[in-house]
């Protein structure tokens, strides 16, 4: 089982190829194992969402997802795999692009770089952090083909920075030639044309590597483990496995970032799936206002409240990536159209800390030791902190904008996105509750007790307006009490603690590296500011970022 595995890194990926070729028919990449040990340690984790019923899928084959690369990852060697890794281990997109100028590596090998990593790490079931759960067969072809057309001199002369960025995609994004399955069953034929923001960042010379695991249903399903779905199984934290939480729901996303498995990768939030993640997994995440990225093509809880975002390991990434998916849909009632030019440079010219009014929660500098900490080494640099308390506000009905919401957009999204609907088995939430019952050991081992809610939920039409409504007043009153009163550039937060209410204001966040706690646990700075102020944040995310330098590669996965 896990020796096979082994041989199979060490003997035919790593061997500089000097044995004959071994038949593809012969190669057995991945076993699956009995990972009731593994559960069995987790029995009495102190985090109740850590207690695991299953570690690995009972429906993934790997040996389906990795096997059609198999033969073009067999042309990277361990020689060549380590003088790349200075090259491209943890460097930003500009420095991936300057070394690629230079002729130090072809985009080629840049996807070849990767995958072999993937394969190193996620076929050893000592190590996978089940993270992978579909490869775009085709990549290496298609960084084969931007090579060729830089050697010809076809490619454009102005290239946006993404130009052969292999990215990766949460599991709920359409993407053609991969199923959308948003980690449930019921979607495991799901075949779809490309998102919108998919089709952009293709527009813009991006590599579509994979799709990655998920909180099933992007966290509304059950209250499930984070990370947990049932075609992918449990993601785990590459900085302590089964120690500590993934977050969720861009579960998949973070580990993967955390890991070096892409240079980026797109999360998709509704309250606190991108923040959670990126903190917990110390990589940068932005949940942008409501608006600025296309919904369309993404399997929803809330067309209210979802948004896709860039999650990477430096803001200079994050910035370049949000830059390249942005455009008008004519399609999402929501979009702006924007196209923010200034995005890209405001990721290289952080904020002087001399210029910055920030807020610090009086709560959290009492509750937190590394957030007090950072807060006094911000001041020390010369950044103005006003300590405040928020006001307390209420946040009723907001379950109920997610279940009415989510009654209404599953079935648009089924009717308006499946290219064959004769294929899928539901139309409705209502249809996958009955779905997922038939099989519930399979399907549904944590129950579905969020599904059960919404069908549960009756608020009217009416109700739901005042709600949505009310709830936004709220949020913004519970930011702009301080950040107007003090003239504030943005609130500093812990991880996702304030998701929700940032949600509901459709005010964006960013989650920067600030440090771990004595466990090893990593822990984010979390900066929120008004609508449509991502140019602020991440100048002021830059700035951090810089002076702080917090985060640091897990340990097992260098």
């Amino acid at each position: 089982m896990k020796k096979l595995v082994i041989l199979f890194l060490f003997t035919i990926i790593f061997s500089c190829q000097k044995q004959s070729k071994v038949e593809k028919e012969e190669i057995i990449l991945w076993q699956s194992y009995n990972d009731s040990a593994e559960v069995a340690a987790n029995l009495y984790h102190k985090n109740k969402k850590m207690r695991f019923k299953r570690i690995q899928s009972n429906v993934l084959d790997k040996n389906a997802v990795f096997l059609p690369l198999y033969d073009e990852v067999s042309k990277m060697n361990e020689v060549r795999y380590e003088e790349l890794k200075p090259l491209v281990l943890e460097q930003n997109i500009l420095s991936l692009q300057t070394n690629l100028k230079e002729g130090k590596f072809t985009y080629e090998e840049l996807i070849l770089f990767y995958l072999y990593r993937i394969y190193k790490y996620e076929l050893d079931n000592s190590t996978t952090l089940n993270t992978i759960i579909a490869l775009n067969k085709d990549v290496v072809d298609q960084a084969r083909a931007l090579d060729q057309k830089v050697s010809d001199g076809v490619a454009p002369s102005v290239r946006h920075p993404i130009y052969g960025m292999p990215i990766l995609l949460k599991d709920n994004i359409n993407t053609s030639g991969m199923k959308t399955t948003a980690g449930s069953i019921a979607l495991i034929d799901n075949e779809v044309e490309d998102a919108f923001i998919v089709n952009r960042l293709k527009e813009n010379g991006a590599l579509i590597l994979g799709k990655v695991n998920l909180s099933e249903w992007a966290n509304f399903l059950c209250n499930c483990p984070n990370g947990q779905s049932a075609v992918g199984g449990q993601t785990l934290n590459p900085y302590g496995r089964r120690v500590f939480d993934t977050g969720g729901s861009s579960a998949g996303s973070g580990t993967s970032m955390a890991a070096n498995y892409a240079v980026a990768a797109v999360g998709t939030e509704t309250s606190g799936s991108i923040l959670s993640p990126s903190s917990r997994n110390s990589v940068v995440g932005l949940k942008p206002t409501i608006g600025l990225l296309s919904r369309t093509g993404i399997v929803p809880i809330s067309s209210t409240l979802d948004t896709p975002g860039p999650m990477t390991r430096n803001i200079i990434d994050n910035a370049i990536l949000l830059s390249a998916m942005t455009g008008k849909d004519t399609l999402d009632s929501k979009s702006i159209g924007e196209h923010f030019p200034g995005i890209i440079s405001a990721g290289l010219h952080p904020t002087p800390f001399k210029e910055m009014r920030l807020g610090a929660m009086k709560s959290l500098m009492e509750s937190d030791s590394v957030y007090k900490k950072t807060i006094e080494k911000l001041k020390n640099l010369g950044a103005n902190i006003i300590e405040f308390t928020p006001p307390v506000v209420k946040m009723d009905g907001f379950i109920s904008i997610l279940n009415i919401d989510m009654k209404n957009d599953l079935p648009e999204y089924l009717r308006t996105q499946v290219k064959d609907k004769n294929v899928l088995k539901i139309k409705s939430v209502a249809d996958a509750v009955a779905f997922n019952l038939r099989d519930s050991l399979m399907r549904i081992p944590y129950g579905q007790e969020r599904f059960d809610g919404i069908l549960a939920d009756i608020t009217s039409f009416e109700e739901l307006e005042k709600i949505k409504s009310n709830l936004e007043i709220n949020g913004r009153h519970f930011f702009d009490s301080a950040l107007d009163n003090h003239k504030l550039d943005a609130i500093l937060s812990i991880n996702n603690r304030h998701a929700s209410y940032a949600a509901v204001a459709k005010y964006p966040a960013l989650t920067v590296p600030m440090g771990y706690k004595e466990s090893g646990e990593a822990i984010g700075l979390t900066f929120i500011a008004k609508q449509f102020k991502e140019a602020d944040l991440l100048r002021l995310g830059a700035a951090f970022e810089q002076a702080f330098q917090a985060r640091q590669m897990p340990s097992n996965y260098r």
